[in-house]
C-alpha cells in the first residue's frame, strides 16, 4: 500500500510539474505573438526623419526616409537568400547635411559582386536595425576580398567612417539591388514546439504511472489462494 502511495504522490507531482510547464508555453506564446504584432505595427509605421540623437533600445525598427548622397565604397556581406542562393548584402555609407549613416541596400547574387551600381542623390525609406548576427562561430571578415558574415554595425561604422547607425532599405536603391527589408521571420518563436513537447511529456508520464500503479497491484491480485 505504501509503495502505491508513493507511486501516485510522484506521478501526480511529475504530472503538475510538466503540465504547468505547458501552460506556462502557452502563456509565453501569447506575449511573444504580442511582441510580434507590436513589432510588425512599428516596422509598417508611416517613416518619419532620422532622429537627431538615435538610440539602439528606443529606435530599433524605428521607419526613417533619409534625403541625401549615396556614398561610393561599398562593403558585401555574405548571406544566403530562399529560393534564390548565396549572395551579398550591400552595405554603404549615406551623407545626409549634417552626418552620414550606414544604408543596407539590399542583395545581389554572387556573380554581381563587382558590378557598378548606382551612386549619387537619392532618397532612401527603410527602417533602422541593429543586428544582432555574430556568436562564437562567426568567422573573421576577409577584408581583402571584401566579404564580411555578419552585419556588425560598429566595425561597419569604421570601415566606411559613418555613424553606427544603420538603416534596413525598403524601398529600391538601384535596379540591380533587390531590397531586403526588416521583419519578423528572423525572430524565433518556438513556444507554441514546446507546449507540444511538455504536453506530450505529461501524457507519457500520466501513462507510465498508470502501467506502474498496475504494475503495482497485479501481484496482490494474482497472489491470492
Amino acid at each position: 500500500m505504501r509503495r502505491i502511495l508513493f507511486l501516485l504522490i510522484f506521478g501526480i507531482a511529475g504530472l503538475a510539474i510538466l503540465v504547468s510547464l505547458g501552460v506556462w508555453q502557452v502563456q509565453r506564446l501569447s506575449w511573444k505573438q504580442d511582441v510580434l504584432a507590436e513589432i510588425e505595427n512599428r516596422i509598417s509605421a508611416n517613416p518619419v526623419d532620422l532622429p537627431v540623437s538615435v538610440s539602439p533600445d528606443t529606435d530599433k525598427y524605428l521607419p526613417v526616409t533619409i534625403k541625401g548622397e549615396m556614398e561610393p565604397g561599398e562593403i558585401h556581406v555574405l548571406v544566403s537568400v530562399k529560393q534564390v542562393g548565396a549572395g551579398y548584402r550591400i552595405i554603404q555609407s549615406f551623407s545626409t547635411e549634417d552626418r552620414t549613416i550606414l544604408v543596407d541596400r539590399g542583395f545581389v547574387p554572387v556573380t554581381a559582386k563587382q558590378i557598378e551600381r548606382r551612386t549619387g542623390p537619392m532618397e532612401v525609406t527603410g527602417n533602422l536595425h541593429w543586428p544582432d548576427e555574430i556568436d562564437g562561430y562567426t568567422p573573421e571578415s576577409d577584408i581583402d576580398a571584401n566579404i564580411w558574415f555578419a552585419r556588425d554595425v560598429p566595425n561597419l561604422a569604421t570601415a566606411l567612417g559613418a555613424e553606427p547607425v544603420l538603416l534596413i532599405a525598403r524601398s529600391q536603391t538601384d535596379p540591380g539591388i533587390k531590397p531586403l527589408p526588416v521583419d519578423t521571420a528572423g525572430i524565433p518563436n518556438d513556444h507554441l514546439q514546446y507546449a507540444i513537447t511538455w504536453f506530450g511529456l505529461a501524457l507519457v508520464w500520466a501513462a507510465m504511472t498508470g502501467y506502474f500503479l498496475w504494475r503495482s497491484r497485479a501481484p496482490s491480485e494474482s497472489d491470492e489462494p
